[in-house]
């Protein structure tokens, strides 16, 4: 245990070793979790959240040691987080969740710089804009579905939130792979690999109870 606290980073290992968490700081508390999860010498470390309510300084702590123990420890790292500039700064490749499902996944590049899923582009189109700070903010509109809800497993999760909402995407929908980007590049979206049709585009109620008239 005390050569653990002492590869993360901890000063005074043998001393903390006899410590209770309330003793320690959140970031010395967090570094003792990797610590615990290094005990099995894992091929993969999964980190859930690993810089949430840390300050930026211990934030870029944290990240820079799971950097060095992945290289020191040769093994791969799974990152969850809502933080996009920690995915930039961390990540080789990402995948996208929305409402328990991946919805997009490639490398950095084919999220970041050409993203197909029309949640993607919302989280992305959602970071204000340094060098233009005045336009207001562009949130996703509408609120996460109830997985509970019968109808859920008959069409895209997103559909009710989303601005290009068809017809087609009223059926479950499997992962295809994206034209632009890498090979690893996928969505799962029918605009993946098809152009946005407007006749075919659902009525703005279809959700709201206005579904009688989704024929027409």
């Amino acid at each position: 245990a005390v050569e653990l606290l002492d590869q993360v980073g901890i000063p005074d290992p043998a001393e903390r070793a006899e410590e209770y968490p309330h003793e320690f700081s959140g970031g010395m508390r967090q570094r003792a979790m990797i610590a615990q999860a290094l005990a099995g010498e894992p091929d993969v470390l999964i980190a859930d959240e690993p810089t949430t309510a840390l300050d930026v300084t211990i934030q870029a702590q944290i990240l820079e040691l799971l950097r060095e123990l992945q290289r020191e420890e040769d093994m791969s790292v799974v990152l969850i987080t809502h933080d996009l500039g920690v995915i930039a700064r961390m990540c080789n490749r990402v995948g996208v969740m929305y409402a328990g499902q991946i919805v997009e996944r490639g490398t950095l590049a084919d999220v970041f710089d050409d993203p197909v899923h029309p949640y993607t582009q919302g989280l992305l189109g959602s970071i204000p804009d340094i060098e233009d700070p005045a336009p207001r903010l562009q949130p996703i509109e509408g609120n996460v579905p109830s997985l509970v809800d019968a109808e859920m497993g008959e069409r895209c999760y997103f559909a009710d939130r989303c601005p290009k909402a068809m017809e087609s995407c009223l059926r479950p929908i499997e992962m295809r792979d994206a034209d632009a980007g890498s090979a690893e590049h996928e969505a799962r979206c029918v605009l993946t690999d098809a152009e946005y049709r407007p006749e075919e585009a659902l009525p703005e109620d279809y959700f709201d109870g206005g579904r009688s008239g989704s024929s027409a």
